[in-house]
């Protein structure tokens, strides 16, 4: 990896915002001149393609482009906004900036806040961000903290539950820009909130380092489903990272199909007693991709209960990489972990690499992992083409069937078969469909 000299303080200064919100990235872009830059030689970037990144084939966005983007320049929310159903909120983020913003009446009644970090008036939105990134940090979230323009934020009153939806998009469509998407979601004691957030760029170089925070209340439930579809020369990093309090419950999917390098770091920390967390992934890739995924399941609060389950296959020449910990710390007596990575490699060329890690320090409790990585079975392609199934027919079959199971537990049920599409038109590429 190489490059970061348009990264500077100045321009991070020339943003503008709220003061709290600049002293923010000032503090940040003051580290940037001396952080340390990953390379695939440490461990948590092995097998990724981290040393091909070049930071100075892109650039922040300056002041005035921040100034002159409005509402009318929102993109459309695609198919899968629309399939979302009816929803309670929207937020539309374009390059890093939130460009509309709305909310249900009723919603807004009960205190529910749906706008942008930079913009929310009467909100205390400094007070929560970083609230969860800031634990976990790396050179990627000092230098998104850096040139943090904006951002969605839903915040959820105390026993407000929330029935439909909040959609976010992230698009992100300037050539040899970085753009810097931020989800902040700050569910309170005892409510309940869904939310999608959907990634997307056009073919275009671009690179997202993204930060999604969720901040899970005591007794509160939180759904959550990211997307992400961006086009064939994006270059994306994105922490996931969720604090989930006592009694509380977390349910995050993520469905990652699009990027030339897409990185998501995806952690929960479960710091109550009786904390639940359900980490589910499904992801395709296809050409040349690299998707890469990077979990954290940390227990710091007795009883508390995870389960982790990642599905992925790959074609063509491209590559995945699932490396995973599961930590139980001293305090977690009585927890409960697991951990499934399964891959599928559908050509010669393709690969697929599975890491699973143990880290335990308590001695009541109960944990397990278990990861595969092979070609689709024989004797199920013998069984379907036995029966009159064209091979090409039989492959997408077990494809389908493959992820089946992770679909049918998305928070957003609606999105299943415009999933299902997605996928079926991957293997069909490898057909020449």
């Amino acid at each position: 990896m190489t490059g970061n000299t348009r990264f500077t303080s100045g321009a991070s200064l020339a943003l503008g915002g709220p003061d709290w919100l600049v002293q923010r990235r000032q503090r940040a872009a003051e580290q940037l001149a001396d952080i340390a830059w990953p390379s695939a030689s440490e461990e948590i970037w092995r097998y990724s393609r981290i040393d091909d990144l070049d930071l100075d084939r892109y650039r922040p966005l300056t002041g005035d482009e921040i100034g002159a983007v409005g509402v009318e320049n929102a993109p459309g929310g695609g198919v899968l906004a629309a399939e979302a159903g009816d929803r309670g909120g929207l937020i539309v983020v374009r390059d890093g900036r939130v460009v509309h913003h709305e909310v249900d009446d009723d919603l807004e009644a009960l205190g529910v806040v749906v706008c942008g970090i930079a913009t929310c008036e009467g909100e205390d939105v400094g007070r929560w961000l970083g609230s969860c990134s800031d634990a976990s940090p790396d050179a990627f979230t000092v230098l998104h903290d850096a040139f943090l323009a904006g951002g969605a934020f839903v915040h959820v009153p105390k026993g407000v539950v929330v029935e439909k939806p909040i959609v976010v998009l992230h698009w992100s469509d300037g050539d040899g820009l970085a753009s810097f998407p931020h989800t902040l979601v700050v569910a309170e004691e005892q409510s309940e909130v869904t939310v999608l957030d959907r990634f997307g760029s056009p073919d275009v170089e671009h690179l997202v380092d993204g930060v999604v925070e969720l901040i899970v209340g005591d007794a509160a439930h939180v759904r959550y489903l990211s997307v992400q579809e961006h086009g064939p020369r994006t270059w994306s990093n994105v922490l996931q990272r969720a604090h989930v309090g006592r009694d509380a419950s977390l349910r995050s999917s993520a469905v990652a199909l699009g990027g030339d390098y897409a990185r998501l770091r995806s952690e929960s920390l479960l710091t109550g007693e009786g904390a639940e967390s359900d980490l589910l992934a499904v992801y395709f890739g296809d050409q040349s991709q690299m998707l890469d995924f990077r979990t954290l399941q940390d227990h710091a609060a007795p009883r508390t209960r995870s389960d982790l389950l990642f599905k992925g296959a790959v074609e063509d020449t491209a590559r995945s990489v699932y490396s995973g910990l599961i930590r139980l710390r001293h305090e977690a007596q009585k927890s409960n972990a697991y951990q499934t990575n399964r891959n599928l490699v559908l050509s010669e060329g393709a690969g697929a690499e599975s890491i699973p890690n143990l880290e335990i320090e308590a001695n009541d409790v109960r944990c397990s992992h278990a990861s595969t990585v092979g070609p689709i079975d024989d004797d199920q392609l013998y069984y379907l083409e036995s029966r009159g199934i064209s091979p090409e027919d039989a492959e997408r079959l077990i494809v389908l069937g493959f992820f089946e199971d992770v679909f049918v537990r998305l928070p957003i049920p609606s999105l299943a078969g415009a999933l299902r599409r997605s996928v079926h038109e991957k293997v069909g590429h490898l057909h020449g469909d």
